[in-house]
């Protein structure tokens, strides 16, 4: 019997191809119809292509497939029919196509190498699997070689080969030594994709015979040995020894151990590619050799390594990416650097891609005469051939089938019959690997069945939708028809909904839907009916619903749910209390048509629901439940206990003593515990300290005692209120004299001059002396020097200093407490040192590399630790400015610190000046100071772009000229080598004109412009620069002049050409006329206005003007009579005239008193570097200068024009 199954779209099983079908014919998954209709054959189980077996065990390559009839199965081996039944080793088990071949009866895996192809047939067509290769495994020996010692100098590279024996599959590799333990890596020492061993530098350390390489061959279960490797490393020291004892003084010893720049190891050269397939993971390695050991990174060019897929291994020497698709193609860099440098590698990396499907071919379940089509769509790198078969042989010399025809990836078939059923294979292919997909066309006449069991029953409750089945399947597809009782009438209309899948819905039943309904199913080749019933039945429904309740605590509350049902169902009540179950309580009683509470509490506030189940419908209802308080009851007062009372001491030890008491009242408070305290009439009269505490049910108590104390005792009660007063004291109880228990704490030596050491410690506390004539025995001794202690012994003090000491070296102390009794357990060591002295000498070899114009880097070499003759603070750098080389003059040297903690040998200066001569240099510091500093280093900075030029002034302004100066930048930063200066003009509607450029000699200071614009304003932006690049601009704006009146005297000939220039319109009858008009209408203003205040009223003109203020309209000066200029609606005081103000603050009669700054509402417009106006005119005026006309001439009529333009 076939059973269904979901798998995959490339074996696909029968049930999931009939549901994925590409026709309008569906086969419903009814498992009795599944087993009756014929099916070509579907592989659904097989060996992987590449299948790497065990020599030692019996061979299974896989094939299983369905199909109706049963398929049956056959087998090519290279390419030709293998025929099992001639070989005695094969058999193929029954009812499957699985083929076991008998090895370990005498059988030899490698006789059986090669390609398998399974082929399983019946009448329907031939499916295929994929071509199996049979491999045999294989863990070869390692072949014998003569390996040599490897002799090496401490610091240099080192590579251990470990070139493995060929296996199939490849074995994994492992060094370990002679007690099989794995060889520590890390950054130095790792080992390679290879196998082999790489030391970046060799240390003493790594001095061996047995480093040993195992190759693992997992499929055999076995590990092969490479014989073991000596390595030697000699140190500088050992050598020169070596080469002491055998030479001459006058022969050259080995040069030290020097620190190395990186290089590669592996890979070999500057560049290398890598070629990987699509959906694989990407191992790139880089392993370098240099001392100190170089740190590797990795970047891919022009791009950002992909995330969370990059991962890095072997101490980021091999780079991982896995699932890599054609995105990761390009160039990979690995950096390895040390102090000393850096070199790089760059791998080209090209992914490929094996077949991979877009489209793979799906099954199709045609009737007659139908039409279809298989489509076959794969990708590639390369792009992969699709070729097709039929039935396992190629479509070309396939049997010939007129309703199909082959284009490209698509089979497109067209009025089929049944004998057009068959298998097709789509194969997709490139050099890198092949698809095989499977895909049958099955051509089915059969005639209609219903597959709805007969006489099913529904059952639905009233006003609800009633959903009918009538499951079927035929070939041609069959047409359903539905009808109400046996005979009755097809059914129709706007009451019921026909679905595609036979179901007939009725949107709303009523009662008399009741009844059986049948439904028909017909085609060309038959027709079948079937019965089913319907029942409808009456809504449940609460008749009776639970209502809001408030009650008292500790009463009784009952909810009702009285219901009415359908007599054929059976109901079920649940409750619920805020949507969750009822509480476990007893005190909640479930009824057949209520819930009862009794004794209520607070924490039974809440909402309670019935819900009412059949197994049709379901209903509920909720009611809120108010739980308040019960009347008053008196207050109870609850307070601190009473004190306890008769305490008294019993058997009296020298250790110990037992305390009892009596309890105080409680105050309706229970007391949860007493506290024990003790005075010391001895040592501290009048001092009470915390003994212990017991629980509030215990009134006796085992009390620990110390020697020599006068103890007398005091109890306190605690309750949840708070604690008692103390009870009165205990009688005294004086405890005799013993040793000291305990010797002083935190003990320390710590020297205050180079030729002492100060030893400090904790005194005991009275009661810890044990007894009378409390001292201390002071002890020391150099540390790592066969000394004898040396002791003193002191009382009263908590601190002894030791003089004549040498500086700073370690020595070992103790501080022992004994009174007039003996000495306490003998005491802990502590390591101290002597005082500190000044550093010796200066860190050497300073260097310093410039970074930037701003920004160095300086490196030194540390100092001896023995010259430090202290704890090693860190290191302080001096850095000062001599001069700035663009001026070659000296000024006060600042002198500046940075401090580097620690034994840091390397730190960056920051916030240097440009183009500047600085010196440097370094101190090491101890707990005691500075060192000596090493000699000064003088470094050098890069230029960088200027300063903005010290001012701009704007001269001599005439018709078509105007007169530019300026001052060099206060910081030049370096070389000056040009200025430059962009100017636009500006009109009187703010609009900006072109720019012009000019580059302007460095060793100029002023510039005539010329052929400029007659009364134009213009805007100038000025920056100079260095070599690097320009310095930050600084803006000015000016107006040449609008007439030459006062200043030119005019040739003779140029009366046309000044009159062109000087249209006046004050002379026009209709300008006259027009501003007499405005005058008397303000001054008719102005007069009511003041009639007005006079009278005490108030004119609001200002606050009209606030509201609704008109750019057009100019206040009037009440002066002079003549138009101020306009103002912004923050200031509306009439500007006295010519209050606008050249840029270099001279005052010019013949100035234009058209302005940005008057026409906008302030100066903080901007304009970008091509001079296009950004921003906008926004703020107040500045307050400038008054100036303007100061002769006593009348102002221009044109001038007063323009302010309203």
């Amino acid at each position: 019997m076939m059973k269904k199954k979901s798998i995959s779209a490339s074996k696909a099983s029968l049930v999931l191809f009939l549901c994925q079908m590409i026709s309008a014919l569906d086969v419903p998954l009814d498992s009795k119809l599944l087993e009756e209709l014929l099916q070509p054959p579907t592989i659904t189980q097989q060996s992987p292509k590449d299948y790497i077996v065990d020599p030692r065990e019996n061979i299974v390559i896989q094939c299983e497939a369905k199909g109706k009839p049963p398929p049956s199965f056959s087998w090519t081996r290279n390419g030709t029919h293998f025929d099992i039944d001639k070989d005695a080793q094969v058999t193929m088990k029954p009812n499957s196509g699985t083929l076991v071949i008998n090895i370990m009866n005498g059988g030899k895996a490698e006789a059986y190498e090669g390609v398998y192809q399974c082929t399983a047939r019946n009448e329907r067509g031939a499916a295929i699997s994929n071509n199996i290769v049979i491999r045999p495994s294989r863990s070869p020996l390692w072949t014998k070689e003569k390996l040599e010692p490897n002799h090496v100098r401490e610091g240099d590279s080192l590579v251990l080969h470990c070139r493995p024996p060929v296996g199939l599959p490849p074995p994994i590799i492992f060094w370990m030594d002679n007690a099989f333990q794995r060889l520590p890596q890390s950054e130095r020492v790792s080992q390679g994709l290879n196998g082999d061993l790489y030391f970046s530098n060799v240390q003493p350390e790594d001095t061996r015979e047995d480093y040993i390489c195992y190759a693992r061959f997992n499929h055999t279960q076995t590990i092969q040995q490479k014989q073991p490797i000596s390595v030697k490393v000699f140190s500088m020291d050992s050598l020169n020894d070596t080469i002491a004892a055998n030479l001459s003084d006058t022969d050259i010893y080995a040069k030290p151990v020097t620190e190395r720049q990186p290089i590669l190891l592996t890979p070999t050269g500057s560049t290398s590619t890598k070629v990987e397939l699509r959906g694989n993971v990407l191992l790139l390695e880089c392993i370098a050799a240099g001392l100190p050991t170089p740190v590797i990174r990795w970047i891919k060019e022009g791009g950002e390594l992909p995330v969370n897929r990059t991962f890095f291994e072997n101490f980021k020497k091999t780079l991982k990416i896995i699932d890599v698709s054609e995105a990761d193609s390009g160039n990979y860099k690995c950096i390895a650097r040390n102090m000393l440098g850096s070199v790089h590698h760059v791998i080209s990396v090209t992914v490929k891609a094996a077949p991979y499907w877009i489209t793979a071919p799906r099954n199709l379940v045609l009737s007659p005469g139908e039409d279809g089509t298989l489509i076959c769509r794969a990708n590639g790198n390369p792009k992969p051939n699709i070729s097709w078969f039929a039935n396992g042989v190629p479509i070309a010399i396939a049997p010939e089938d007129p309703s199909r025809k082959v284009d490209g990836d698509t089979i497109i078939f067209s009025h089929v019959q049944e004998r057009s059923s068959a298998v097709y294979q789509c194969n997709a292919s490139n050099e890198y690997g092949y698809l095989l997909a499977n895909a049958f066309v099955n051509v089915l006449a059969e005639p209609p069945r219903v597959l709805t069991p007969a006489n099913k029953l529904y059952q639905v409750i009233a006003d609800s939708p009633a959903l009918l089945d009538c499951a079927y399947f035929g070939s041609p597809k069959p047409e359903i028809e539905w009808f109400k009782g046996v005979k009755g009438s097809i059914l129709r209309g706007n009451e019921y909904v026909f679905h595609d899948n036979g179901t007939l819905e009725i949107p709303v039943a009523q009662k008399d839907s009741t009844g059986t309904y049948t439904c028909v199913a017909r085609n060309e080749l038959g027709k079948v009916q079937n019965e089913v019933r319907l029942e409808v039945k009456d809504p449940t429904m609460i008749i009776k619903q639970p209502e809001y309740k408030v009650i008292q605590r500790y009463g009784q509350v009952s909810f009702e749910c009285i219901i009415r049902h359908d007599s054929t169902l059976l109901p079920t009540v649940i409750w619920l209390k805020d949507n969750d179950e009822l509480p476990d309580d007893e005190r909640f009683l479930v009824g057949k048509d209520n819930l009862t509470i009794m004794n209520v509490t607070d924490k039974d506030d809440g909402t309670y629901t019935c819900i009412v189940n059949t197994t049709l419908d379901s209903v509920s209802a909720s009611a809120v439940l108010t739980v308040v308080a019960a009347p008053p009851t008196p207050a109870i007062i609850y307070a601190r206990p009473n004190p306890p009372f008769d305490l008294e001491l019993t058997g009296q030890l020298e250790r110990s003593v037992e305390l009892s008491w009596i309890p105080g009242d409680e105050n309706n408070s229970p007391i949860r515990n007493f506290v024990i305290e003790y005075e010391d009439g001895l040592h501290e009269p009048g001092v009470w300290h915390y003994q212990t505490e017991v629980p509030g049910t215990q009134t006796t108590v085992q009390l620990k005692l110390s020697p020599y104390v006068n103890y007398s005792f005091r109890v306190i009660a605690v309750n949840e209120i708070g604690r008692s007063q103390p009870s009165e004291p205990s009688e005294q109880y004086l405890t005799k004299s013993a040793n000291p228990d305990e010797n002083p704490s935190n003990v320390q030596g710590i020297g205050s001059e180079p030729d002492n050491l100060v030893i400090t410690w904790e005194s005991l506390k009275g009661f810890q002396s044990n007894g009378p004539g409390l001292q201390y025995k002071v002890s020391w001794r150099q540390k790592d020097v066969d000394d004898e202690w040396t002791s003193v012994i002191v009382a009263n003090v908590s601190k002894y200093i030791v003089s004549g000491t040498p500086t700073f070296v370690p020595y070992e102390i103790k501080v022992q407490a004994l009174n007039d009794l003996g000495y306490a357990p003998e005491p802990s060591e502590v390591i101290g040192h002597s005082g500190e002295d000044l550093p010796m000498v200066a860190p050497g070899n300073v260097q310093v590399h410039v970074i930037n114009s701003t920004l160095a880097k300086v490196h030194w070499d540390p100092v001896p630790l023995k010259t430090v003759r202290g704890h090693l603070q860190g290191y302080k750098v001096y850095y000062w400015k001599v001069q700035s080389l663009s001026r070659r003059s000296r000024r006060h040297v600042e002198k500046k610190i940075l401090t580097f903690r620690g034994n840091k040998t390397f730190g960056m200066l920051p916030g240097l000046e440009p183009y500047s001569s600085y010196k440097l240099n370094v101190r090491v510091v101890n707990g005691k100071g500075e060192g000596p500093a090493s000699p000064d280093k003088v470094f050098k900075t890069p230029e960088g772009v200027p300063s903005s030029p010290s001012f701009l002034k704007i001269t001599n302004p005439t018709l078509d000229s105007l007169t530019l100066e300026w001052g060099s930048p206060t910081h030049p930063n370096g070389v000056l080598t040009s200025y430059i200066l962009k100017f636009q003009p500006i009109n009187n509607t703010h609009e900006l004109g072109p720019l012009v450029e000019i580059r302007i000699p460095a060793n100029e200071s002023s510039l005539i412009l010329k052929n400029l614009n007659y009364s134009t304003r213009y805007k100038f932006y000025f920056n100079a620069q260095t070599s690097v690049g320009s310095g930050s601009q600084i803006t000015e704006e000016a107006v040449t002049i609008m007439d030459e009146a006062g200043i030119l005297r005019p040739a003779v000939g140029a009366g046309k050409a000044m009159a062109s220039r000087q249209i006046d319109i004050a002379t026009q009858g209709w300008f006259i006329g027009l501003m007499c008009a405005v005058a008397l209408l303000i001054l008719i203003l102005l007069i009511v206005c003041f009639i007005r205040r006079n009278k005490g009223g108030k004119y609001p003109v200002k606050e009209k003007e606030d509201a609704h203020a008109d750019p057009e309209i100019q206040p009037m000066k009440e002066d002079d009579g003549t138009f101020g200029e306009y103002s912004d609606a923050e200031d509306h005081k009439p500007l006295k005239k010519g209050s606008r103000t050249p840029s270099d603050r001279t005052v010019k009669k013949e100035d234009s008193d058209d302005s940005l700054v008057d026409y906008g509402e302030g100066v903080n417009g901007q304009f970008n570097e091509d001079g296009s106006f950004i921003g906008q005119y926004s703020g107040k005026k500045e307050k400038e200068p008054a100036e303007g006309n100061e002769s006593s001439e009348a102002p221009s009529p044109v001038n007063a024009m323009n302010s309203f333009v």
